[in-house]
């Protein structure tokens, strides 16, 4: 079974996992790849600063 990306998934884990997450974070205002906070910062944390629904986040970059 291949690993998810979850609420807990640090923003870097997220890009390793899904090579498209860049533009996917990026569609959403989320320009957290050129920030440092990145690579400490969860997809959760991320997605409560930029106010954007978590969950629908997560589902398309599962998906």
């Amino acid at each position: 079974m291949e690993k998810k990306i979850d609420k807990n998934t640090l923003i870097m884990e997220a890009v390793e996992l899904n090579p498209k997450a860049p533009e996917i974070l990026m569609s959403h205002g989320m320009h957290c790849l050129g920030c440092a906070i990145a690579h400490g910062e969860t997809i959760e944390e991320a997605a409560m600063v930029h106010g954007i629904d978590v969950d629908e986040l997560i589902n398309e970059l599962n998906a």
